[in-house]
């Protein structure tokens, strides 16, 4: 027989009365409702641990400061971040860098493969009658080829030690087609691999010991080989037929395969340690987005600075939008020193123009309208050399009209258009920091950063009415 509980409470208490059990409650219906209790007491629990949980990411985002490198593929981005650890994170950097001689190695031999394939292309087309040459390369050339050809297997094994994504097939001689700028294909390793590359080759005490063992024949055997061909490797580099004929077949080399082909007496040695320069030069294109925590301040409660490194070909910039929300800075690298390249992925499009055009998305995006806005106009070293031996940027840039054809008066064209599109294109009224900037240049890099830095934390203490 069911019996009813009476329950007494304080009928003036509003709170009380609402939270009361109804009368006459019968055992069964009084378990009900307790069960439903527990069940949104327990929501409830959930709700507010999730809220606490959001609280303390948000209070730990309020003491880091975001930062995006962004620009377009080659523009410098992977070599600033290397500045900034270089100089913010010397520790961890100094416990990498010897892991980056596979790299330094493969950027080595990709740039003598891309000879070769250039000059076996250039025999070929000479051969069947497609090109008049006023140089006929001969036998003597031809045992280069020969003696090289091992360099094509250790491009692959190198590759696979990386753990590049894209085919690592030996190379195959390019067959005879029309004269357009060449290059050795590109391949990627995504982030993540990389990632545990770094962690397991540090050396003998490094995470993995047994990895860094098995992955050291691989070195040492490719080391071995290019100490074989070093001799041959230079010869052909130094020709000056050869190089006419990377000239004029608009053979596209790496900005640094003048620097490791220099080299490559330091670099072909069995004990070789890689130096900063060494590190700062190699090109290694990851997918996906790079990220890395620095302290750039030594003050105990300065905030950490988180920075970015997306992907800037064409196919990967549809991956920037969602890392513009809440970012405190943008640092854009414009190459300015490509005003007479095209793009790789669209050879209709120039690169410089193409600078502009992602300058101008930035600029005018409305989610960074708050976002302090820095630019490298990057590789001025490159830009000089191209002045130096009579490159006329008139020709590639008709605006600039009849200005004079030197380094400072281009950089300061430059500088204005890149202002203007701030000027203009710019949701509410900001101001931005312009940098000529040579990122291989070290020494002036280090000062650069040092003022970046001082003035991000400025601006941020300035939002923050801190300041």
């Amino acid at each position: 027989m069911a019996f009813s509980v009476v329950f007494h409470h304080d009928a003036t208490d509003p709170l009380a009365v609402i939270s009361a059990p109804p009368p006459n409650e019968s055992s069964h219906e009084r378990a009900a409702r307790e069960e439903r209790e527990i069940e949104a007491q327990r929501i409830s629990d959930l709700i507010d641990d999730e809220i606490r949980a959001e609280r303390a990411v948000r209070k730990k985002e309020e003491n880091v400061v975001k930062i995006l490198l962004l620009g377009q593929s080659e523009s410098g981005k992977s070599t600033t971040l290397k500045n900034f650890r270089m100089r913010f994170a010397r520790d961890r950097w100094i416990e990498e860098r010897a892991s980056w001689r596979a790299v330094i190695l493969l950027n080595l031999v990709r740039s003598a493969n891309t000879i070769l394939d250039a000059l076996s292309q250039e025999m070929d087309d000479v051969d069947q009658g497609g090109i008049d040459s006023a140089f006929k390369f001969d036998d003597y050339y031809r045992q280069f080829k020969v003696r090289l050809s091992p360099l094509q297997a250790v491009e692959s094994n190198l590759k696979r030690l990386l753990g590049a994504t894209e085919d690592v097939q030996p190379r195959k001689q390019i067959s005879p087609t029309t004269i357009i700028p060449s290059g050795s294909p590109e391949f990627f390793v995504r982030s993540r691999s990389w990632r545990n590359f770094l962690q397991t080759t540090q050396g003998p005490d490094s995470e993995s010991p047994r990895r860094f063992q098995q992955d050291l024949p691989t070195l040492l055997d490719s080391t071995d080989v290019i100490a074989n061909g070093k001799d041959d490797i230079k010869t052909l580099w130094r020709d000056s037929h050869i190089q006419a004929m990377l000239w004029k077949r608009k053979t596209r080399l790496e900005d640094s395969a003048g620097f490791f082909l220099d080299s490559i007496d330091r670099l072909s040695v069995r004990d070789y340690e890689p130096t900063d320069e060494d590190v700062l030069r190699a090109r290694l294109r990851t997918l996906d987005i790079q990220e890395h925590e620095l302290i750039v301040d030594d003050e105990t409660d300065a905030p950490k600075w988180k920075i970015f490194d997306v992907g800037g070909s064409r196919t990967q910039r549809h991956a920037w939008l969602p890392y513009f929300d809440q970012v405190n800075a943008v640092i854009f690298l414009a190459p300015i020193s490509c005003f007479d390249e095209r793009l790789l992925e669209d050879p209709r499009v120039n690169r410089l123009e193409d600078s502009f055009i992602l300058w101008k998305a930035i600029c005018s995006s409305k989610l960074l309208s708050r976002t302090i806005l820095i630019l490298f106009l990057n590789k001025m070293d490159i830009l000089e050399q191209k002045i130096r031996h009579g490159v006329m940027v008139k020709r590639f840039l008709p605006s600039y009209g009849d200005r004079p054809n030197e380094t400072n008066d281009v950089v300061k064209y430059l500088r204005q258009k890149f202002k203007d599109t701030v000027r203009y294109c710019s949701p509410e009224p900001r101001v931005c920091h312009i940098y000529p900037t040579s990122v291989i240049d070290t020494k002036n890099m280090s000062v650069t950063l040092i003022s970046v830095r001082d003035g991000i934390l400025r601006e941020n203490l300035k939002r923050a009415d801190l300041f």
